[in-house]
């Protein structure tokens, strides 16, 4: 070689050495993800037989197809193999992964979530792995099962995960279940991949766990009344019962029995099969509480004369509290109905609650605002933790407040009330067109035409309220900011589609009832100069002296929130507490019937 040519051969030859140490250390980068995919779980050397198989599009679409619970999961699983170049995932060298039985265990035990077990036994996966062992020996029958296994648990997974992740029903796809909260928007493929350890996530999936703690605490209530039905259920208390602290009844050695779950101490023993009490009251203790042959409870013979005591009206108290009721410790009425709700039905309400927090966000944002509107209950969170509450008035049956989110912009001191057009129509019309001048003044409302500042006031005598259509109404009747305003001194503004927000009322009384259900849709809040302060605690300038002045000034401001505030309008008719202690509260608007004709059916 010419002596004038090596040195920048040479110089060639590095260069082009070096170029292809940095093309194979970007390629590894790139492939850092399949290779942790790959490399997922120890498998140690291949077994003899060859390499691992691997899928392609179409025979995962066509197995799934074939499937009728797997149609709706081809996406996931299409998902699944091409984020992996069509590797097998639940085999490695030839060996079944350890998640396949753990997930197998998870699915027999799917009642305890609520859910039906028959619903995951697709294939018969015993059959499947006894027909795999049996081909070892001939590596294109293996092949060809490893192949069909694995689609058929991913496909399984999927199956179960929609229905445990995402819920069993779509409540957008249903018209009759009101729950326009936003999606809950898990990648099932992703949680599959944390499942094989192929991928971390902050999230238990693989666990086969759920989301939130709230669910796992209902999880648990469902497992207490379940055992409590095996048992006979509960006393059934006297419908003619009416019971105040210290009467003496008959009717009062089956409430101790439904409540407390004992005898009175000088009772003598009954021979019974045992039942439990109530755990939405005191820890289950065994009583004697003998069900017919129905497995129905049944009242049992009193001792005439027993005393309703303090301990026992103690129990009643914490039985209404837990129920949504005012804790007097009189038996009758309501506490009554409540009390005789058979423990079938209350099993069926927690698996309805269970099921709407699959629909909940997998998680909530730091900061945010809750009202659950059957609890008639405002909850402020900061930091993931509740920081007040307090009670609040929604719509009537007739007209519900909604079910949805949104985020909080504005708090409003010293607001107008825009007047709904049908109540202009059903309730005000035959008095403004008798003599609309006199009606607004003695309600303290005008007549204008535009918005904010540019609104400008309209003579009402000009309108034709007796004929007054929606089409030929174009203006707006509001009320002026004062005592008589019915959004109070202060609203607040998340702008929604419904025309739905949180606001001051000058109907304070109304707080006292136990069963809130006032409002034309929105929600009344027993403290608004409380919320509006925590609100706004970090705008320069707006202390509590500052918003009572303007309030005061009855003149409109809008003050916008340094961040907006995620608000969460939910529907919840049974819950735990941080005591354990299970709660429920009526079906307020029916959404719950509406819900179990989905799920039950």
């Amino acid at each position: 070689m010419n002596s004038s040519f090596r040195p920048a051969f040479l110089t060639t030859l590095l260069f082009w050495l070096l170029g292809l140490t940095m093309l194979a250390s970007a390629s590894s980068c790139s492939q850092e993800q399949k290779e942790k995919i790959k490399d997922a779980l120890p498998g140690g050397p291949a077994k003899a037989g060859g390499p691992q198989p691997t899928l392609d599009s179409v025979y995962i679409v066509k197995y799934m197809s074939a499937e009728p619970k797997f149609k709706d999961q081809i996406e996931w699983g299409k998902k699944f193999y091409r984020e992996r170049d069509f590797r097998l995932g639940w085999f490695r060298n030839h060996e079944l992964v350890p998640q396949a039985k753990t997930m197998l265990g998870v699915l027999n035990k799917a009642a305890d979530e609520g859910l039906d077990p028959k619903e995951y036994r697709t294939k018969d996966f015993d059959k499947l792995f006894a027909d795999l062992e049996a081909a070892q020996s001939d590596s294109t029958k293996r092949n060809a099962l490893e192949k069909e296994i694995d689609v058929a648990l991913s496909g399984t997974y999927f199956n179960w995960a929609s229905d445990f992740y995402r819920g069993t029903v779509d409540p957008r796809a249903v018209k009759t279940i009101d729950w326009q909260v936003k999606r809950n928007k898990i990648k099932l493929h992703k949680a599959l991949m944390t499942i094989l350890k192929e991928r971390e996530s902050t999230y238990p999936y693989y666990e086969f766990e759920p989301l939130h703690p709230e669910y796992d605490q209902l999880k648990k209530a469902l497992a207490e009344y379940r055992a409590l039905q095996r048992n006979g259920g509960w006393a059934t208390i006297p419908a003619t019962t009416k019971l105040k602290p210290g009467q003496t009844s008959p009717a009062v050695a089956a409430l101790r029995q439904r409540l407390l779950g004992t005898k009175a101490p000088a009772a003598a023993p009954v021979a019974a099969a045992p039942t439990v009490a109530d755990p939405a009251v005191t820890p289950a203790r065994t009583v004697a509480n003998k069900p017919d042959n129905t497995g129905t409870a049944v009242p049992l013979a009193a001792a005439p004369g027993e005393k309703y005591d303090a301990e026992l009206v103690q129990a009643v108290k914490s039985f209404q509290t837990q129920n949504g009721l005012n804790p007097d410790g009189v038996v009758g009425g309501e506490t009554l109905r409540l009390l005789n709700i058979p423990v079938a039905q209350r099993i069926d309400q927690l698996i309805l609650n269970m099921e709407r927090w699959r629909w909940i966000p997998k998680r909530f944002e730091p900061s945010y605002l809750l009202v659950n509107i059957p609890d008639y209950k405002l909850h402020m969170i900061e930091n993931n933790k509740e920081v007040f509450d307090m009670r609040v008035i929604v719509g009537k049956a007739l007209n519900a407040t909604p079910v949805f989110s949104d985020k909080m912009e504005y708090v409003v001191l010293a607001p107008y009330w825009n007047v709904p057009y049908s109540i202009i129509d059903k309730e005000l019309r035959p008095k403004l067109a008798a003599n609309a001048q006199a009606t607004l003044d003695r309600l303290d409302m005008e007549v204008v035409k535009g918005s904010g500042a540019k609104a400008t006031p309209i003579d009402p005598n000009s309108i034709d309220w007796a004929n007054l259509t929606p089409a030929t109404w174009k203006y707006t009747l509001r009320r002026r900011p004062g005592p008589k305003n019915d959004l109070g001194d202060v609203k607040f503004i998340f702008p929604n589609s419904n025309d739905v927000y949180l606001h001051d009322t000058p109907h304070d009384e109304l707080f006292s009832q136990a069963k809130r259900g006032f409002s034309h849709g929105c929600v009344r809040v027993a403290e608004p100069l409380k919320l509006a302060e925590y609100l706004l605690r970090n705008k320069p300038g707006w202390d509590m002296m500052k918003i009572e002045e303007t309030i005061a000034g009855r003149e409109e401001k809008y003050v916008s929130l340094p961040e907006h505030l995620p608000v969460y309008l939910v529907y919840f008719t049974a819950w735990v507490d941080n005591a354990g202690n299970v709660h429920f509260r009526d079906d307020i608007y029916g959404h719950d019937k509406s819900l179990a004709k989905e799920y039950f059916n």
